[in-house]
């Protein structure tokens, strides 16, 4: 009976479903490139013929943009029996090289406009990955494999590893589930509206939570992926209206970008965007309702699949002015629909009141939760020491239950949507024979919404300028991670000598508005 009446779940069972259903149909566009999903699924199974080999069921990184490619890692490298590691492609080389190693990846595959990049990882590795370079060399590995489909015994069997760099200097591997995926996914579909006709821009990184699940989620739904390798405010414009685009996914900032672009116009028809790392300005929620797009608040992390919340937008709040419509939209919301309910906690572990006032701590748990760090036992402990994972997030519960962030783990910088790890900036500037203290913090952005800037004390007798830290940084990190300002001068202490970062960080933002994810 159990044959009969259970069926391991997958993401990957979405394709399966789009190409017997809709296998006539155009499921991926990219640039000149149409592929229906036929054409995808079989795409996607001789991939996993052509990795399965060289890959040994250890895990497979791909280091691309929003292409194609990538989009089918997402299927193909789960049928080759192996755990996809989409890796940020803003990272340094160092960094790139740190992940490759730390998950053992058997084989890299990546975008030519990564050769550099790529080189300088591999050189520094005792056993670096088979490589594949994406175009002709990746063609001929499809051209000569044989399809093949491998579906995981355990739904809870490792699908992906998305590394993120949380609250700590140290890249931790997050470990995805299939079913945490195909859940997520379908809560994807039923939460923006996904169907048939649905066409999706990514304007979202692939790399990023597997792009929320939205590989899977557009596919479930047998809408058409319209890939975006770079996001461009022009290009983003003409898909609009060449492709009939009716979904895209961004932080803010890309809000702002095609809301302000030069070929901004009113739509002919909603189009419906999700948004996350920062809540929407009201100026931002008033321009692109005027362009008639449709903007979704949502909160996550990359240990919940991308976003465990949303701000289900009821109705009776229709008839809200603008403002009181604004200050709502901004909430971090509810659980999604297969979430669990999520709990804001005081530090003695009682839920504090719904009262819009009581502040503690958001945890959440569920099926979009991770299985834990890899080979980070002690991290995935602390993360989640009674069941319930910690989000370091400080928030309230409203008597309505909607939660909404007051506060978040204080030395993560949030900028455009990418998380930054203070303490990795400050080692980074540590490195620098002029200095003897640092301290780095987020500080007011109109662009980025918050961006690094670093408070430095010299060695006595040593000189360094703000240029030169910068491009110190740069040389050790990806280059969104560096600081925008450098303030040179004694840091404020405690009596016991740590760091007062906080004195900084109200210095900072006095007068400003700031901005919570």
């Amino acid at each position: 009976m159990d044959a009969l009446s259970f069926e391991p779940l997958t993401p990957t069972a979405y394709l399966d479903r789009a190409a017997a259903a809709h296998g006539d149909r155009v499921g991926v566009v990219d640039g000149g490139r149409r592929w229906t999903y036929a054409e995808l699924h079989e795409r996607c199974t001789r991939l996993a013929g052509g990795l399965a080999p060289l890959a040994q069921g250890r895990p497979v990184a791909v280091l691309a943009p929003n292409t194609h490619v990538l989009l089918e890692a997402n299927f193909g490298v789960p049928w080759a029996g192996s755990a996809l590691v989409a890796v940020n492609t803003r990272l340094s080389a160092g960094e790139v090289a740190y992940i490759l190693e730390h998950c053992g990846a058997a084989v890299l595959v990546h975008d030519p406009v990564f050769d550099d990049l790529v080189d300088a990882a591999l050189s520094g590795l005792e056993d670096p990955p088979t490589r594949i370079r994406a175009g002709e060399e990746y063609e001929r590995l499809l051209a000569g494999a044989e399809p093949r489909h491998d579906t995981p015994d355990d739904e809870r069997a490792l699908l992906s590893i998305n590394y993120t760099s949380g609250t700590t200097g140290r890249p931790k591997g997050v470990m995805y589930h299939h079913r945490g995926a195909y859940l997520q996914a379908l809560a994807m579909v039923g939460h923006t509206g996904l169907t048939p006709s649905a066409v999706h821009l990514w304007t979202l990184p692939m790399f990023h939570c597997n792009g929320w699940c939205f590989p899977w989620a557009v596919t479930a739904a047998a809408a058409t992926h319209v890939c975006l390798p770079r996001v461009d405010p022009v290009e983003v414009w003409r898909l609009i209206r060449a492709e009939g685009v009716t979904h895209l996914n961004g932080a803010p900032t890309v809000l702002s970008m095609i809301a302000y672009a030069k070929q901004a116009a009113p739509v002919e028809t909603t189009v419906r965007i999700a948004t996350g790392g920062s809540p929407p300005s009201p100026a931002i929620l008033r321009r692109m309702a005027e362009l008639g797009f449709e903007v979704t608040h949502l909160y996550g992390l990359t240990e919940t699949f991308g976003p465990a919340m949303i701000c289900d937008w009821r109705p009776e709040w229709d008839s809200l002015d603008g403002d009181a419509q604004a200050r709502l939209k901004a909430r971090q919301g509810v659980g999604n629909m297969i979430a669990c309910t999520a709990r804001v906690i005081a530090d003695d572990g009682s839920d504090v009141p719904a009262d819009g006032t009581t502040t503690g701590q958001i945890a959440l748990r569920g099926n979009n939760v991770m299985l834990g760090y890899l080979k980070d036992p002690e991290a995935t402990a602390a993360a989640a020491p009674d069941g319930w994972f910690r989000t370091g997030d400080i928030g309230v519960v409203h008597p309505d239950g909607y939660v909404e962030l007051r506060d978040r783990s204080k030395d993560v910088i949030i900028s455009g949507g990418e998380n930054i790890a203070s303490v990795e900036v400050e080692q980074a500037i540590m490195d620098h024979p002029a200095v003897l203290e640092v301290a780095v913090i987020a500080v007011p952005d109109e662009r980025w919404g918050e961006v690094p800037a670093a408070f430095v004390t010299l060695r006595e007798g040593a000189s360094a300028t703000e240029a030169e830290i910068v491009e110190h940084v740069r040389g050790r990190l990806a280059r969104f991670k560096a600081p925008k300002t450098v303030t040179f001068g004694e840091l404020p202490k405690t009596s016991t000598g740590k760091i007062q970062k906080y004195l900084l960080r109200d210095e900072a933002w006095a007068g400003a508005e700031r901005r919570i994810r």
